[in-house]
């Protein structure tokens, strides 16, 4: 069974940095997109950034030049840091995979528990 496990969130003051993590684990195949999307509530969940396997990375326009998106495929895991954080970052973020699971030929998509991000003074 795979399951996407986030860490790294928190209370930070503005200007500030945080740096998540999520770690996608269980029988998998291939890894073919990782990726963070964030949620405030009564809003839609919304795109942060991802990254393919090979590499290529897409940004929200409200993270970029602050926030880069990596990937560690060795250990199956994504990471967000995110610089000058400021109020409106505050939400619920979320890791998402695309993936192929042991022994099944389709990929599916699978997501984390999410991890709260709250910029306050």
């Amino acid at each position: 069974q795979v399951q996407l496990v986030e860490s790294g969130g928190g209370l930070v003051e503005p200007g500030g940095s945080l740096r998540l993590s999520c770690e996608a684990s269980g029988s998998i195949r291939r890894i073919n997109v990782m990726g963070w999307y964030r949620q405030v509530p009564g809003r839609e969940r919304e795109l942060v950034a991802t990254d393919t396997s090979g590499g290529s990375a897409h940004y929200a326009d409200s993270a970029k030049d602050r926030f880069t998106i990596s990937r560690d495929n060795a250990k199956n895991t994504v990471y967000l840091q995110m610089n000058s954080l400021k109020p409106e970052d505050t939400a619920v973020y979320f890791c998402k995979a695309m993936l192929v699971p042991a022994g099944l030929t389709f990929e599916y998509t699978f997501w984390g528990q999410g991890t709260q991000v709250t910029v306050s003074s």
